[in-house]
């Protein structure tokens, strides 16, 4: 027990007595002890062995906390960056583990909680005044919400520095999965455990025009984007299988986009050239814009394209005649003879597809047999004749002067 503060040690009012710190060292011990008792029993992630060295270096940190206060109380401007460091390092912890900073605070406000009910105790037990009992809470308080705001800057930092090491992460993983040639699956593995990805059995890459509005990046967290690209892209896992719900709806949202073909995991590489490719395609106008595209969708036009500087050398040995007409007749010529090979030689459904009449499609292709002496008759060479007509019509060669 402390005895009361002799009446010849009263202080004048708004100064602290000049005793109260060694009469709070004396029960420092006990404070520190029934703090540690209570954060054991009242905080479950410090409980028992289960909080393990890290709720030991928490306990630690109470009591050096408990030992500045009452050092502080008669040296009010004592320098707290030693103990705002050890909080800072606190709140760095808890970011690293994953956890929030519940447990830390609940830890606190225990503290907190039993050093007022300690100084109410001493207040009637040793006589101090209203007065002395307000400022020693004020600053015990003070002193809390100090080092809180320290360990939620730990631990603001920690999960900064965390995102941004995860970030690369992902990055050096994005740009893995699209290298010519692969660094392997093993490597690919090794990358996605890294950055806390997993795995999938293929993956599809979309091709985005440069400019993707900013409400329309909210994707996925398994999907990796490279936004800055010369032609931005992202890496779809599995792209055909289950769990694509939020996928497609977002990629609806960017508007114009090419899906590549869906590849093994490693062969992103190609995945992403054709979708390139049918980009290109899209800005050209062969292919359509404002949603996203399908290169399984569109392969003739993906090869015709690939192989155009060919397909347009040899179109004159091919098409022959045609080319020689006038663009207002070689167009629906062009354009009735490509529907009409691709409805499988059926003039009905290729005059339906045209919104023309069934007899217009046989009086063209009548013209073009005339013109051509009858040689797109013949089954040998058809599917090349298919290239060229495509790549006629599409590109606009139908509608330009020979």
């Amino acid at each position: 027990m402390v005895s009361p503060l002799p009446d010849g040690h009263r202080t004048a009012p708004g100064s602290m007595p000049a005793e109260l710190p060694d009469l709070l060292r004396q029960h420092l011990q006990a404070a520190v002890e029934e703090m540690e008792r209570e954060i054991r029993d009242q905080v479950p992630e410090y409980a028992g062995d289960g909080g393990g060295a890290y709720a030991l270096r928490v306990e630690r940190t109470v009591s050096e906390t408990v030992a500045f206060f009452v050092d502080s109380v008669d040296h009010p401007d004592a320098d707290a960056r030693h103990l705002t460091e050890l909080y800072m390092r606190l709140g760095e912890q808890e970011a690293r583990q994953g956890r929030g900073l519940e447990a830390l605070q609940n830890a606190m406000r225990v503290s907190s909680q039993i050093a007022c009910r300690r100084f109410i105790k001493d207040a009637y037990r040793l006589g101090w005044s209203r007065e002395t009992l307000g400022r020693l809470t004020d600053s015990l308080f003070m002193l809390v919400a100090r080092v809180a705001d320290a360990a939620a800057q730990g631990y603001a930092r920690e999960q900064g520095q965390l995102a941004t090491e995860r970030e690369q992460r992902r990055e050096r993983l994005r740009d893995a999965l699209v290298a010519e040639p692969s660094p392997g699956h093993e490597a690919i593995t090794e990358l996605a455990v890294a950055a806390r990805w997993d795995p999938p059995r293929s993956v599809g890459l979309v091709a985005l025009p440069a400019g993707a509005p900013a409400g329309a990046r909210i994707l996925p967290p398994a999907v990796l984007a490279a936004w800055d690209a010369p032609v931005p892209y992202l890496v779809v896992p599995d792209p055909e299988g289950p769990g694509q719900d939020r996928l497609w709806p977002a990629l609806r949202r960017i508007g114009t986009a090419a899906i590549g073909p869906t590849v093994p995991l490693t062969q992103g590489a190609v995945s992403l050239r054709w979708a390139r490719q049918a980009l290109t395609l899209i800005e050209r106008g062969l292919l359509p814009s404002g949603a996203p595209v399908r290169c399984a969708d569109h392969i003739a036009s993906l090869a015709t394209l690939a192989a155009e500087e060919l397909v347009g050398a040899t179109a004159g040995a091919v098409l022959g005649p045609l080319l020689d007409l006038a663009p207002a007749r070689r167009q629906p010529l062009a354009e009735t003879l490509l529907t009409y090979l691709q409805s499988g030689d059926n003039a009905v459904v290729a005059a339906e597809r045209l919104h023309i009449h069934e007899q217009t499609v046989r009086y063209r292709l009548r013209r073009i047999t005339e013109l051509t002496g009858g040689r797109f008759s013949d089954l040998d060479g058809r599917l090349d004749l298919m290239l060229m007509l495509s790549w006629l019509v599409r590109s606009g060669r139908a509608e330009e002067s020979a």
